[in-house]
């Protein structure tokens, strides 16, 4: 049944196929569905333009498909890849080590610290204001912090 709508469709098999997997994509995103999709609306043109039977629109496909993923795996970024921006959306995590000094004390191990135009809650050892602390960790929201001796 469904090879006797190839004929009766023609390109628009292909766009139709195109669009789906690229609406497929949207709705699973893994950037792979998107490159097959690509490659169906380019076989669709294709077959216009060029009036291809069946059988070299689906081997036309085939090598556009191949083509189109291993374009996408270059240009795609890689897993795992050391980002120029470390700590985006981690930003606590870019104060551990470094040495802050507090404008209230921490009572009951739990205070806050004033770091640039934001202030930090944090968790540490009962210390007086004026007292230079180091961040050790960062929970979240909530950053680990030791005394400075010295």
């Amino acid at each position: 049944m469904l090879a006797d709508l190839g004929p009766l469709l023609g390109p628009w098999a292909w766009f139709i196929l195109g669009g789906v997997l690229l609406v497929a994509e949207i709705a699973a995103p893994g950037a792979f569905l998107l490159w097959l999709g690509l490659a169906a609306l380019v076989t669709g043109a294709l077959s216009y333009v060029v009036g291809l039977t069946w059988q070299s629109e689906v081997l036309a496909f085939a090598a556009l498909a191949v083509i189109a993923v291993l374009i996408g795996r270059r240009i795609s970024p890689a897993p795992g890849r050391a980002s120029d921006r470390p700590f985006l959306n981690r930003r606590s995590e870019g104060f551990v080590g470094r040495v802050f000094t507090l404008d209230e004390p921490i009572l009951g191990g739990v205070g806050r610290v004033r770091i640039d135009d934001t202030v930090w809650r944090i968790e540490g050892p009962d210390l007086a204001a004026g007292r230079d602390v180091k961040v050790i960790a960062a929970d979240g929201a909530t950053l680990k912090v030791e005394a400075v001796e010295g």
